[in-house]
């Protein structure tokens, strides 16, 4: 998918409607920005928070812990 956008005086622009929706994006939502050497620019959406993501990855027949319990 490839769109347009125009930057603002204030260094501010607007992502494309189509590619919000895409990425199911919504008012508040995060981004991180990695410029490549190839000068090719990376947005990634930033829309789950480590804790959401604790107890996401188990073996089977183990329980789950607490983010707190964990050991080091």
């Amino acid at each position: 998918m490839r769109t347009d956008a125009t930057l603002t005086s204030k260094g501010q622009t607007t992502i494309p409607k189509q590619i919000r929706d895409s990425l199911g994006m919504k008012a508040g939502d995060r981004m991180t920005f990695t410029l490549m050497p190839d000068g090719l620019v990376l947005m990634r959406l930033k829309n789950k928070s480590v804790m959401a993501l604790a107890g996401s990855l188990r073996k089977k027949g183990r329980k789950r812990l607490p983010v707190e319990q964990l050991s080091r």
